[in-house]
């Protein structure tokens, strides 16, 4: 039996993935295998555990090469760098130009998702001009809008990083996307990125036209931090009585603040490209004080949740924030309000903007799409 490697090695340049203190039960319950197996050599109950365990925290072989790939970079561990280093390191998405490249594929993004046109806009916003790109599909229009927000912890990458992800998003959702960069911290430290988000939801709603969109169709999305601005933005929008979108997609979204110590925390405490340490190194540097763990734009599980629009969100097995997907599918459901939640395993953090070299990544911007295009009468399941 195979089992997952289980520790952060870069002496090989691989990024082992860990599921934290398993190694030992694994290694054990393989011993103890050939004692389980039943007269008719069929995998015993206890067998069949380990094995399902062993398969849920392996990487698939294409988010693997990506993270083979990212780990020649040696980038250095975030959470022990300074801000201005850390936002220099490469991510997963300089991993996916080495894997193409060594596939012999052209790197543009305009080659890789062909159709969509970009344009670089700035927005006003509470403490100056925002950065934006708006992705916008071929054809007459007008099209839904989407106001997108990237991850990063709130402290380290923008729009650029994740255009992937973006670019996708409006491909497979037949609609123009709106990434905008809100303030990071620690320069500007909670709740500046909310602020951000809000008013720029606010201005595309209102340019919707403008931009060759219909303001009758509009919706939110964002990774990771983004997610959890996607989320926080739909509440502040409907607390507002702003006008509402019609959809919210979070992928792997920070969805509370109240425990690093959930299940899929500890079980990837040192799994790459995301692990506990980082997002303890985020939230330090984002929040002025402890106390601001328990406010509901972070710790959204505890929001008011009630009355959102359809909320999908978009989870990867092997990351910490597994949990907070499951968690906030649950809180929304207690609220009594609409969503849908798809879990993919074999991949990791950050899998979603990798679609050029990752199966997992199509199938999950494929899925957006349709639930995109559902939300706008364009189509869908």
């Amino acid at each position: 039996m195979r089992l997952p490697s289980d520790l952060n090695d870069r002496s090989n340049g691989v990024f082992r993935l860990r599921l934290a203190s398993s190694a030992v039960i694994l290694a054990t319950a393989t011993l103890l295998l050939g004692a389980c197996s039943t007269p008719s050599d069929k995998p015993s109950p206890l067998a069949n555990a380990v094995a399902k365990t062993t398969a849920d925290v392996r990487a698939d072989d294409d988010m693997l090469s990506v993270l083979n790939a990212l780990a020649s970079l040696h980038p250095d561990a975030i959470e022990k760098v300074d801000v201005a280093t850390a936002r220099m390191q490469p991510g997963v998405a300089d991993g996916v130009k080495i894997v193409l490249k060594n596939e012999g594929r052209s790197t543009s993004p305009t080659a890789l998702v062909p159709g969509i046109t970009t344009q670089d806009i700035t927005i006003p916003g509470p403490a100056g001009a925002l950065g934006a790109t708006v992705y916008k599909p071929m054809g007459p229009g007008p099209f839904p809008v989407i106001t997108y927000f990237h991850g990063g912890g709130w402290v380290i990458a923008d729009r650029k990083v994740y255009d992937a992800g973006a670019r996708g998003l409006a491909k497979a959702s037949n609609a123009i996307v709106v990434s905008v960069d809100y303030r990071r911290a620690p320069e500007a430290k909670f709740p500046a990125a909310w602020d951000d988000a809000f008013a720029s939801y606010r201005w595309v709603a209102s340019h919707a036209a403008s931009l060759g969109g219909d303001p009758r169709k509009l919706a939110l999305a964002g990774e990771s931090a983004g997610g959890n601005l996607a989320v926080a933005t739909a509440i502040a929008a409907r607390d507002a009585h702003a006008p509402m979108p019609l959809a919210v997609l979070a992928v792997y979204p920070v969805a509370q603040s109240g425990s690093l110590n959930t299940a899929s925390y500890l079980e990837n405490e040192v799994t790459k490209p995301l692990d506990k340490p980082m997002i303890e190194w985020f939230l330090d540097k984002l929040l002025a004080s402890p106390d601001q763990k328990k406010d509901t734009r972070l710790d959204l599980v505890h929001a008011n949740l009630a009355g959102l629009p359809p909320v999908t969100i978009i989870n990867a097995n092997i990351d910490p924030l597994r949990d907070d997907g499951e968690m906030l599918q649950k809180a929304i459901e207690a609220a009594n309000g609409p969503v849908e939640r798809r879990l993919y395993k074999g991949v990791t953090h950050e899998f979603f903007g990798t679609a050029a070299v990752v199966q997992k990544a199509r199938d999950a911007q494929a899925y957006a799409g349709q639930r995109m295009k559902q939300a706008f009468g364009t189509g869908g399941m």
